[in-house]
């Protein structure tokens, strides 16, 4: 509960315009610690930086809740050149995508402008060799957000495109059950977003429970799964699990996000998992920033002491 209330009290206060501004203002020297930059060749340069310790990248170009066709379809062309650009570096692409960001919710031609987008880039990924994870976003996106994987998978297979699933949402263990049949690559994670506790579980303890049954129902049913976390006990248990029922370590990751624990990246790489880092970049990084700080208590002191020192 006191993590739901710090997580609430955080993200509103984030989400007022004075204080916006004022973190716009000042802190990007701060917010690099969590974003590899704003431009595509900074986020390219640190995957082969983070490649050199043996860990693998997830790129992800930042951008929420577009409001036209027009911008929606000029982000979509900018992850696609990402595609490009990682392909020519000689980098398996592996991208994140929000389809809020690329039109999820607008109608064009008679079809979803988020599915269409979607599709374009992920036949982009696929051609070389790569991987688009489908970012899951506040509750109301999640049953369009499930249904357009499910479409996707059905074109182009489970190899190229998965999607997240959050433990915090009630419903989710229900979802998990639901998309079995397409023997999904899923990122299991936490949940970010500020939701009701009518949709969400304000308590930690539940939300850990609900991530070890998801993360365990997904191992035992034999699909790749990504264990987005950066809690020790949890990965601690994790490993065990994984020991006991006898699961291939190529069946599964762990990942964390950029500038967060690098000391237990490296180390889980040293032990020979895969891990990879969720990489994001871009000039629309105020909401992802903002989420960061909300998950720990300490992140907030590190940077007001980044913003205000001298």
């Amino acid at each position: 509960m006191i993590d739901q209330l710090y997580r609430k009290a955080v993200l509103t206060v984030s989400g007022q315009k004075p204080i916006e501004t004022l973190v716009r203002s000042r802190g990007w020297g701060v917010a690099q610690r969590f974003v590899a930059g704003e431009d595509a060749q900074s986020a390219l340069r640190a995957v082969k930086e983070l490649e050199k310790d043996g860990i693998l990248g997830n790129l992800d170009l930042l951008g929420e809740f577009v409001t036209s066709p027009d911008t929606a379809n000029e982000f979509a062309g900018r992850v696609l050149s990402l595609l490009d650009d990682a392909h020519a570096a000689r980098l398996k692409p592996y991208v994140s995508v929000k389809l809020s960001s690329v039109g999820q919710g607008m109608t064009v031609e008679g079809e979803d402008l988020g599915l269409a987008n979607a599709r374009r880039i992920v036949a982009r990924a696929k051609g070389y060799g790569g991987f688009v994870c489908l970012d899951m976003e506040d509750h109301p996106r999640v049953d369009q957000t499930l249904a357009q994987f499910r479409t996707l998978v059905g074109e182009f297979g489970n190899a190229h495109v998965g999607t997240v699933l959050q433990s915090y949402l009630y419903r989710t263990e229900g979802d998990w059950a639901s998309l079995q049949d397409l023997e999904p690559n899923l990122r299991i994670v936490k949940g970010a977003y500020l939701e009701p506790e009518t949709v969400a579980m304000p308590d930690k303890a539940d939300v850990d429970a609900a991530y070890r049954r998801l993360v365990y129902a997904q191992m035992k049913a034999g699909s790749y799964v990504n264990v987005a976390t950066h809690d020790e006990g949890l990965i601690a248990d994790v490993e065990h699990f994984a020991l006991a029922h006898g699961i291939s370590r190529d069946a599964f990751e762990f990942q964390m996000l950029y500038g967060v624990r690098r000391d237990l990246q490296k180390d889980l790489a040293a032990r020979g998992y895969r891990v990879r880092a969720y990489i994001p970049y871009g000039r629309d990084w105020y909401p992802y920033f903002s989420r960061r700080i909300a998950e720990r208590p300490a992140n907030v002191m590190f940077v007001l002491r980044g913003m205000f020192k001298g």
